[in-house]
């Protein structure tokens, strides 16, 4: 893997994107391009015109590469206590913080530490990596201003399809793995379903295996959200899908390229996961994370005639 660094100017920024879908109202990111190279990654449409990548000879949605901040722990140091009005910093929003790279130079245990060390803060952990468990130390230091989660984006069956998609992050098996030890240490959880790819995490058995094994942790909270539609990543997954073999999950993931089709899988998904979360948790803990702009009017209606625990974005 090809390894940048560059210089960002911030350690923690406001976020009133992540505020809206309730995550942080601040965020910390330790570069702009992860080394888990997940097919499916919207962060590089997102930061496509910044310049590290032009500085770095890269392009955005390629792979195979990493970008990162060597110094973000002095930025975020600077910044925590800089900083007057403070709250919770989601590490990360765009990147991840434990994903290789970064974790060679111990970027997410720093950067913690530096935001922990001010009062006031509090953290929510987002990573795919299980080298988040060595770190745990500094999270039971700190249990009350801690929120730990990984991404987990299918249920166990499926686990060596989406290993095809996120070839460089922590097996689905290790993920849960490092959740239950988290819970099982007294740390606060969350759980975090995103993205639900059709014929991987999106029928009502999937979503219900998701969704226990977000009760088994006492996650106190449930995010869900659909794959994203625009750019490349679905047209990549189906490729890498179809090379490896798994030609019906690459059929499903073909299928949504068409609007219609993704709308119709948008609203399927917002139903077969609200009446789970009915049947096995709590409600109030739900937060579909929606951007409704690609959504067929009908659909749209549709999830509107029920939309507890949906979070209209955009």
């Amino acid at each position: 893997m090809r390894k940048h660094h560059y210089p960002l100017h911030r350690g923690i920024s406001r976020s009133t994107e992540f505020e809206k879908k309730g995550l942080a109202c601040y965020g910390c990111n330790v570069g702009t391009k992860c080394g888990h190279d997940c097919l499916y990654c919207s962060t590089g449409a997102v930061l496509r015109m910044h310049p590290s990548f032009k500085a770095c000879g890269e392009n955005p949605f390629g792979f195979g590469y990493t970008i990162i901040d060597p110094d973000m722990p002095l930025r975020v140091a600077r910044d925590a206590k800089r900083i007057r009005k403070r709250g919770l910093v989601q590490l990360c929003t765009l990147v991840d913080a434990w994903a290789p790279g970064a974790r060679g130079l111990d970027l997410g245990r720093r950067c913690m530490w530096a935001i922990l060390k001010e009062p006031g803060w509090s953290v929510r952990v987002l990573t795919k990596n299980a080298a988040v468990e060595d770190d745990f130390d500094v999270v039971e230091m700190h249990r009350d201003r801690v929120l730990v989660g990984m991404s987990i984006t299918a249920p166990l069956e499926k686990s060596e399809s989406i290993s095809v998609l996120e070839p460089n992050a922590s097996s689905i098996e290790k993920r849960v793995e490092v959740m239950r030890e988290a819970a099982a240490r007294g740390l606060r959880t969350y759980a975090m379903f995103c993205p639900l790819l059709p014929g991987i995490a999106d029928s009502p058995e999937q979503i219900d295996d998701l969704v226990r094994f977000a009760v088994s942790i006492n996650a106190e909270e449930i995010f869900v959200e659909p794959v994203n539609s625009r750019g490349p990543g679905l047209r990549l997954c189906q490729e890498a899908l179809e090379a490896a073999g798994y030609r019906d999950v690459a059929a499903a993931v073909d299928h949504i390229r068409k609007r219609a089709c993704w709308s119709k899988y948008v609203a399927d998904l917002v139903r077969a996961v609200q009446s789970s979360v009915r049947r096995f948790s709590d409600m109030s803990k739900l937060r579909f994370l929606l951007y409704p702009s690609r959504l067929l009017e009908a659909d749209r209606r549709r999830i509107e005639r029920d939309d507890e625990g949906v979070v209209w974005l955009g």
